[in-house]
């Protein structure tokens, strides 16, 4: 069963948020509302979500200082915000938003294809790291096993070494396919970013795992530093 992908919906008007709702509900991914830029600083203290969409004009704390608390937390920095507001204040304000740390800046109304067509590619990017992750540490997991149990055949790390590369090479497919999406595609330069940051994850972990095959020197255990 795949896990699905959390969007954080910020946004004061509940019609807005309403909105929202019905354009990214094709993407069967869980939408998580919040009314407030103090609401999601909370919810973003317990869930991991793939993208905030994030209303700029909120009364109290507004979308630019809900950004800044959000890229200041560890925990939360490296997710995608796409601001969305419904004044265009001229190339000073879009350009407040990109130096907040948004990824994108959306003026309404937009296209719903569009910003569908936008967040997809984050969830897609979220959850292929989600998995590499999970691959990492089950490395990890099955090397710590080995160091406690030197009687244990040869062939059974061998095999799950095989394993872990054939999953590794599915997921670096993927990978190489989303890519050359977004270049037929022209996205934005944050979405290339990201994805460039990706593969170079997949890169990593690849030269991590043909280090631990028998007769290549690699010393057991030692994976790159998964930034």
């Amino acid at each position: 069963m795949v896990q699905k992908a959390k969007i954080l919906l910020v946004d004061d008007r509940p019609e807005n948020l309403l909105a929202l709702e019905a354009i990214l509900s094709a993407l069967d991914q869980t939408l998580v509302r919040a009314s407030s830029g103090e609401e999601a600083l909370k919810a973003l203290l317990t869930d991991d979500f793939a993208v905030i969409l994030l209303d700029v004009q909120m009364p109290g704390m507004d979308g630019f200082e809900t950004a800044a608390h959000i890229k200041r937390r560890e925990r939360t920095r490296d997710i995608p915000i796409i601001f969305l507001t419904a004044i265009n204040h001229g190339p000073h304000h879009t350009f407040r938003g990109y130096a907040a740390g948004a990824v994108d800046y959306i003026s309404k109304p937009f296209d719903p294809w569009v910003l569908r067509a936008k967040v997809s590619v984050f969830v897609e990017l979220y959850m292929k790291n989600c998995k590499l992750r999970e691959q990492a540490a089950l490395l990890r997991l099955q090397l710590e096993g080995d160091g406690h149990t030197g009687g244990e055949s040869e062939k059974e790390p061998a095999g799950l070494l095989a394993e872990l590369s054939a999953r590794l090479a599915a997921v670096e497919e993927q990978a190489e396919a989303l890519s050359k999406q977004l270049d037929d595609e022209s996205a934005d330069a944050a979405a290339v970013a990201t994805a460039a940051h990706l593969e170079r994850k997949l890169t990593g972990l690849r030269r991590a795992l043909d280090a631990l095959e028998p007769g290549t020197g690699g010393a057991a255990g030692v994976l790159p530093a998964q930034s």
